[in-house]
This record gives structure tokens, C-alpha cells and sequence, in this order.
């Protein structure tokens, strides 16, 4: 399943680069420049969803525990309701606009720097590890914290350790508890481990995920269920299980966009100098994509569309299917592979890769700097 080569590229000369990257910035350009009410009643549309969807998933957990002969069915479809509304909420609405994608429509509600979303990771540290470090450093070793993140082997350029041999379960907790990952992502709690952070600079760095984290827990683990007075566990594990279901879909989703089989890492010298028709390379090179229907795009916030996001960050992400088409092309007349598969075929490929690099891997041949310097 996995290969030591990526197919169907070819190195580009310096001229193509430069050439490669006006492309892709003309297509910006023209795209932003058609912005306007059907992207602001997308966002709005969307916003509202997450709101009716959580209310009515919390009202059929509340129905489910009061009223014995519906408890079955209306606690399950409140299960599955929250967890929508969580999922879209994560995904398409606070992904999306803590990016700035919809900072142009001037609505309070939807700007990047100011956006707090239904997790507990804070979104100022997501705006620094995510919005910074890994767009400006994708998949680069030792600059993208996504890579060689510590509880994960996923590329045969990590380094190997015994402790990767239980990384199959591990990725199964880190799964379901993936919103805690996030969260504590930015501490860089092996730092602590390993002595070179001390515990007093790692609490001051905690304590606005503690406050956060703490407001999280007491919404969906005290308050709701408390509302349910001697029905509390019933809410509480609905609230526990749509948590998970949020969870382990925004795990399978976010994965799916970087680590499939011909998803390639790069060494930092790749970045020195980098022009900008390198960096769109280097996005391309380190990101894949998802085929599927509209709803599958909705419910992974257009991350299906991980190149065109990569190439994009902060274009609201409802445009990215019609861009995909001529990011399609563009890559084709330079002869680069667009990576993109159906999500079991994609998500097989990130299962292969934890299996696979749980155990001591070669690096493959580093034919990525080459590529990427256009040599």
C-alpha cells in the first residue's frame, strides 16, 4: 500500500516554479475577488445549523432519560444530533473562521482572531499551532508540530523508538480523545517529560487551557446533565459518546489529509529561500484529498479539499470544490500528482501507515528537497 517513490511527478525548473505559483495565485486572486452574499449566507446557514442541531439533540437526551418508552430511540438520535452540530460547529464553522475566511464580511461573530469554538483547546493556541506552524511548515520535521508529534510514528523519517510498538492502541485513544490532543498540542508536554521545560513555566502555559477545558467539562459533563436531575448518567454518557463520535470523525478527516501513502515530509533546509511557487509544491507534496458528495465536504468542513485548503488557508473553504477543478488542471500541466481518493481508500492508507511504522522503517530516498528546490 505504501510506496518509496511519489507517482506521476517530475521536478520543476525554477522558471516553472515561478510559473506554477502565478497560477495558483491568479486563482486566488479571481476567487477572492467574487466573494460576496452566497459565501455570507453559507457561514450563516451553517451557524444556525449548529445551533438548532445542538438544542435538539439536547432536548431528545432530555426526552430519552424522562420518558421511559421513547429512551431508546430519542436518546440515540440526541446522541447523534449533538454530535452533528459539534461536528459542523469544529469543521466547517470554527475551522473555518478561525482561518479569517469570513473576516471580510465584518460580522463580530465570525472573526478569526476573536472566534472561540466547542472544544477544549483554546483557539488562540489552534490560530499558533495550526494556523502558523503548520501552514507555514507543512509537514517540514522539526518546524510542523503535526509531525513526529511524539505519541504517533506515522512517517519512516521519525525516528523509532520501542515506546512506537503499542502505537496501534494508542492510536485508538488518541482517537477518541482527540479533542484533548489539540488541546494540549501548543504545551508540548514532552518537552516536560524529557526535563527541558520546567513544571512552573508548563502551568503558567496551561492554565488558559485548564480555564477553557474546565468551562467545556462543566457544560457538557455537569450542567446539562445536572438539568436532568436522577436521569444525570443518562445525559452525561450522551454527552460523553456525541463528544466521541466528534472526536474520532475529526481524527479519521484531519489524518486523511496528511498522512495517506504518497503524503511526503520535508527536511528544514527545503524552506530556506523558499519562493512561493515552492511553498504551493510543498503544500501539494505534503497534503491529500478526499472524492465524495457535497455533505461529505460539509461535514469535514471542506477538508476533503486539503490541497486547495493548504493552497488557500484563508478563502472560506464553501469555494474550494469549484477551485478544485483548476487546481486539478494546473497541477496536471506541471506534472504533479494531485493526491485524492474515496475516504475508505484514504483513511486505509493512514491505517497501513500506524501499523506499518510501529515497527523499524528505512527512511524512503529524500527526493523531496529535490523537489522542492526545483534542482
Amino acid at each position: 500500500m505504501t510506496s518509496n517513490t511519489i507517482p506521476r511527478s517530475r521536478p520543476l525548473t525554477p522558471e516553472e516554479l515561478d510559473r506554477f505559483g502565478e497560477e495558483l495565485d491568479a486563482l486566488r486572486n479571481r476567487t477572492v475577488a467574487t466573494l460576496g452574499k452566497r459565501d455570507a449566507d453559507h457561514i450563516r446557514r451553517v451557524a444556525t445549523a449548529v445551533r438548532w442541531l445542538g438544542v435538539s439533540g439536547r432536548a431528545l437526551l432530555f426526552v430519552g432519560a424522562f420518558v421511559h418508552l421513547v429512551l431508546v430511540p430519542a436518546w440515540i438520535l440526541g446522541v447523534l444530533l449533538l454530535a452533528l452540530s459539534k461536528i459542523l460547529e469544529n469543521m466547517e464553522l470554527g475551522h473555518n473562521v478561525i482561518h479569517g475566511q469570513y473576516d471580510w464580511m465584518g460580522d463580530p461573530h465570525l472573526q478569526g482572531k476573536t472566534y472561540e469554538w466547542d472544544i477544549v483547546a483554546t483557539a488562540d493556541n489552534w490560530r499558533h499551532t495550526h494556523n502558523f506552524r503548520h501552514h507555514t511548515y507543512t509537514n517540514v520535521r522539526g518546524l510542523d508540530d503535526d509531525v513526529g508529534y511524539g505519541l504517533l510514528r506515522i512517517f519512516p523519517e521519525q525516528r523509532w523508538r520501542p515506546f512506537y510498538l503499542l502505537q496501534p492502541l494508542i492510536a485508538v485513544v488518541f482517537a477518541l480523545a482527540f479533542q484533548w490532543g489539540v488541546a494540549i498540542q501548543a504545551l508540548k508536554v514532552g518537552r516536560w517529560f524529557s526535563g527541558r521545560v520546567p513544571t512552573r513555566r508548563l502551568l503558567q502555559q496551561a492554565r488558559p487551557v485548564l480555564r477553557k477545558a474546565g468551562r467545556q467539562l462543566g457544560k457538557d459533563y455537569v450542567l446539562f446533565p445536572l438539568l436532568a436531575g436522577p436521569f444525570f448518567a443518562t445525559v452525561l454518557f450522551g454527552n460523553v459518546v456525541a463528544n466521541a463520535i466528534r472526536n474520532v470523525w475529526t481524527y479519521v478527516v484531519i489524518f486523511c489529509g496528511h498522512f495517506t501513502a504518497n503524503a511526503e515530509t520535508f527536511p528544514k533546509e527545503c524552506v530556506r529561500n523558499e519562493s512561493r511557487g515552492h511553498w504551493y509544491l510543498r503544500q501539494l507534496r505534503g497534503s491529500s484529498n478526499l472524492s465524495g458528495s457535497r455533505w461529505l465536504h460539509l461535514l469535514t468542513g471542506n477538508l476533503s479539499h486539503q490541497i486547495e485548503h493548504h493552497f488557500f488557508p484563508d478563502v472560506p473553504a464553501n469555494r474550494y470544490a469549484e477551485m478544485a477543478h483548476e487546481v486539478k488542471a494546473i497541477c496536471a500541466r506541471y506534472g504533479q500528482h494531485y493526491n485524492t481518493g474515496s475516504l475508505p481508500r484514504q483513511f486505509g492508507q493512514v491505517m497501513w501507515r500506524i501499523l506499518r511504522h510501529a515497527f523499524p522503517s528505512r527512511p524512503r530516498p529524500e527526493a523531496s528537497a529535490a523537489l522542492v528546490a526545483g534542482s
